[in-house]
């Protein structure tokens, strides 16, 4: 998008289509941003650490004469593995939870175990049934919606709490946090995580079946397991002082680690996703908002993000045509069908059945009980 405007405080631009700019050209994405980190952040180094103090005993206090005393997810990226590397120098003992979606590449594999090994800590995986998610996949990409990640991500959050549920645990250690990934996404950018009601629509839709072995989990249930059984999402690194190309060194150093090239690209399915379909069929190019929040939290230069942002999200175009390659014969879809996917053009989630609604009304009742529903 050659004539968009962007940002001159970050690098977001108009392909946000609600994006609005104050006098001095400063977006209102990396405002809000700057003015949550504000209300969020501990006072002082001190206080946060002496925040992080009381979680982690109430962490162990919980755990007693419990296998384990929380869980964490791993996917094999930067923010997830360093929260299970913190968590077990605190002196905790968490259950490292992986979900498998048929996609990991073998860096993700290799990471993972890589860590689990150095740390000595059990992994349970849950591999998802290949044939159902191939179908529920193949349903997204008839619908020709923008979030065909939200299958992951839903998936994740119910396998997550469906651990903590088994093991008696009452604390997720997450590697979510607002340093690297606290901006808000456009709303025409992905779609609501927790909405398992959509998952079901857009597959009677187009593939006439429900949903069997698919971990997937709703708006109410998700409310209900933090208001009723008190299960808590923790945004881990917000308790840090994280740094993420320090992390990234400590990780490489000690455990072996090997980086990916960009955000989210330990999936083979979402560095494509991410890299070429976003842009390509929708105009997204998500790096900008993990870079607008680097750049926020002053871990990225803007010069450095617009450099980064006029170089191709692959690394080549040899990588890109053998990922397209792998997915294709993966996915069982010809030139054709790829090319035709491509050329259809974008249909809103809210085509579909969802739980916008519901998941509204319970924002709306989190602010007012925000203590039963917040991470901290």
């Amino acid at each position: 998008m050659s004539s968009a405007r962007v940002c001159t405080r970050c690098v977001m631009d108009t392909s946000a289509s609600d994006i609005t700019f104050d006098l001095d050209g400063r977006c209102w994405y990396c405002t809000e941003l700057i003015q949550r980190l504000a209300r969020s952040h501990w006072p002082s180094a001190e206080s946060r650490e002496a925040a992080r103090r009381d979680l982690l005993a109430a962490v162990a206090r919980d755990g007693r004469g419990k296998e384990y005393d929380c869980i964490v997810g791993v996917s094999g990226g930067v923010d997830s593995s360093w929260v299970l590397v913190d968590a077990v120098r605190a002196g905790l003992r968490p259950l490292a939870v992986h979900m498998d979606n048929g996609w990991d590449s073998e860096l993700a594999q290799s990471n993972i175990a890589s860590l689990v090994r150095g740390l000595d800590v059990d992994l349970y995986t849950y591999v998802i049934d290949w044939d159902e998610y191939r179908s529920l996949m193949l349903a997204f990409f008839d619908a020709d919606v923008i979030d065909i990640e939200l299958l992951y991500d839903n998936a994740l959050a119910a396998v997550n709490f469906q651990q903590a549920r088994a093991y008696g645990l009452h604390y997720i250690l997450s590697g979510q946090n607002l340093a690297t990934e606290g901006m808000l996404i456009p709303r025409q950018w992905n779609w609501l995580k927790m909405d398992r009601r959509n998952i079901e629509a857009i597959r009677r839709a187009y593939d006439g079946g429900g949903l069997k072995s698919f971990p997937a989990i709703g708006s109410l249930s998700y409310a209900w397991h933090m208001a009723v059984r008190g299960i808590r999402w923790i945004p881990y690194p917000d308790y840090l002082e994280y740094e993420r190309s320090t992390v990234l060194n400590t990780l490489t150093s000690e455990f072996g680690y090997r980086p990916y090239r960009n955000k989210h690209y330990e999936s083979v399915f979402t560095r494509l996703y991410m890299s070429y379909i976003l842009p390509v069929k929708f105009d997204v190019d998500m790096r900008r908002v993990d870079y607008s929040n680097l750049i926020v939290s002053g871990q990225m230069t803007r010069e450095e993000a617009l450099s980064r942002l006029a170089e191709p999200a692959y690394g080549t175009d040899q990588d890109l045509a053998v990922d397209i390659e792998y997915f294709r014969k993966k996915i069982g879809w010809s030139e054709a069908d790829w090319r035709a996917y491509l050329a259809r053009p974008p249909v809103p989630h809210r085509a579909f059945a969802s739980e916008f609604s519901t998941y509204h009304l319970l924002q709306w009742l989190r602010h007012r009980i925000p203590r039963r529903f917040a991470g901290h």
